[in-house]
């Protein structure tokens, strides 16, 4: 449905002068009109029922399910094929930290495209975007030089015997730095279908390119994450294609100061989400011996399958909320979310609590070694399910631009990390169970008082709701 006045306001704000008062006071209304008959123009709730919530949940479940399928796979064969599984595994972890910028990014553009409802709100979205792809070229410049310089470090640390391996990681560093922009822009405008196969074939090229490069070629730990570079490349691809339409509009209206002022604190609680969740297995790699690293990486894949669970629910939900709050809507959308994340999380902790092994096997067939981490299974279970939840309370806080979670958040994940120093150079003394058990305990502790704190804040902070207009 298209009201009279939509595109009248719009036009009539790009005619104004920013720096002058009497203009940005017209500004200011003639945005508030324009999303006011925005507002009456969608249906409250639209997009947000259960029927319609759960049915692109499930897609992109089904999505995050199949994407996951390959990359266990990829993993299957890469530890059948490969003499250096624990690096090629260690290094994806590595990708995901430089990629924790890139986390907050995608929730920041997610935001502010599912916000954009005024024609003004479509340019400045435009002028962002292109604005941030130039600026996290450069970052990633400076980082790929860091890394060039201190080279010899790295791959002593990560126990790196082809140089190459480093160097792919740090192209798909950047790849992790763009994909999530354009995935931040598909998710804002809710194109889930196109979202979903951005997943699937992510996981299903890299499975096919470890496939040929390691199995065929004989490719180690670099061919591993050469594969892991094409799958990104064919997930960049779809996101690009679906909001290519964007980029012929005209951006404008865009200043780094005010946006950063918004799109720090959502890319500290965006990534700080992301490092509690990936730090542990970098961290063990450096600190352990090899053997004991690959024991645990194996009952870290399961903890990771079961993160993957709740991910999509939020990115569902996220847009929808962020979308709600700009129009002044109320939005179902964090309650069902919650609801399906806790039956879900609390259901796969209890079948990894009775059936430990099960998972490791299904992973891992053939391979009785890897099973023997079937103890570690009910630790990342019920450690990671305090986070599972958080995640949705704190994507909630955070697509309404309820900051005030982010300063404990940072402070939690400092006493995190001060924990882990403190357990450097003594866990490895230990006897390796005792010594992870150690840690994932931390671990929880942790998550424990991030779901204290975002609930505390979701109860504190009610949004004023706004009730929807009567027909006429």
């Amino acid at each position: 449905m298209k009201l009279p006045g939509v595109g009248a306001a719009g036009s009539a704000l790009t005619h104004l002068n920013p720096n002058r008062t009497d203009d940005a006071a017209a500004r200011a209304a003639a945005e508030a009109m324009a999303r006011n008959v925005a507002a009456l123009a969608e249906p409250a709730h639209a997009g947000d029922s259960h029927t319609t919530f759960f049915r692109q949940g499930t897609w992109l479940i089904l999505a995050t399910g199949l994407s996951g399928m390959f990359m266990l796979a990829t993993q299957m064969v890469a530890q059948r094929a490969m003499d250096e599984w624990g690096t090629f595994f260690t290094l994806l972890r590595v990708y995901l930290l430089f990629g924790i910028p890139s986390m907050g990014l995608q929730s920041i553009f997610a935001r502010q495209a599912a916000a954009a409802v005024t024609a003004v709100q479509q340019a400045e979205l435009v002028a962002t975007t292109r604005a941030v792809l130039r600026a996290t070229l450069v970052f990633w410049a400076v980082l790929a030089a860091v890394a060039f310089v201190g080279r010899a470090y790295w791959l002593r640390l990560l126990d790196i015997r082809n140089p190459a391996a480093l160097w792919i990681t740090l192209a798909l560093g950047l790849a992790a730095l763009w994909v999530p922009v354009f995935k931040g822009l598909v998710q804002g405008q809710q194109h889930f279908p196109g979202l979903g196969w951005s997943l699937i074939l992510d996981g299903f090229g890299r499975f096919v390119a470890v496939t040929l490069i390691v199995v065929w070629w004989g490719g180690q730990a670099a061919g591993g994450m050469a594969g892991a570079l094409l799958g990104h490349l064919l997930s960049l691809a779809v996101v690009v294609w679906v909001v290519r339409d964007l980029f012929r509009k005209p951006g404008a209206g865009f200043a780094w100061g005010p946006w950063l002022r918004r799109a720090a604190p959502m890319a500290v609680g965006a990534g700080l989400i992301g490092l509690m969740s990936t730090v542990d297995v970098v961290y063990v790699r450096a600190v352990f011996p090899a053997e004991a690293s690959d024991l645990y990486n194996r009952g870290a894949m399961i903890g990771l399958a079961l993160m993957t669970v709740s991910l999509p629910l939020v990115q569902v939900m996220f847009p929808k909320v962020a979308r709600s709050a700009a129009l002044t809507r109320p939005s179902q959308a964090m309650y069902l979310a919650l609801a399906a994340t806790a039956g879900v999380g609390a259901s796969a902790a209890l079948f990894c609590t009775l059936l430990p092994e099960l998972p490791l096997r299904l992973v891992f067939i053939g391979n009785p070694v890897a099973w023997e981490a079937a103890p570690l299974v009910p630790w990342f279970a019920w450690v990671l399910l305090p986070l599972m939840l958080a995640m949705v309370l704190i994507n909630n806080l955070l697509a309404q631009e309820r900051f005030g979670i982010v300063p404990w958040m940072l402070g939690v994940t400092a006493v995190y990390l001060w924990a882990l120093t403190f357990w450097r150079t003594r866990l490895p003394a230990w006897e390796p169970f005792a010594a992870f058990r150690a840690l994932l305990g931390t671990l929880g502790i942790c998550n424990l008082l991030l779901l204290f704190l975002a609930v505390r804040f979701t109860a504190r902070e009610p949004v004023a709701v706004v009730a929807a207009a009567p027909s006429t």
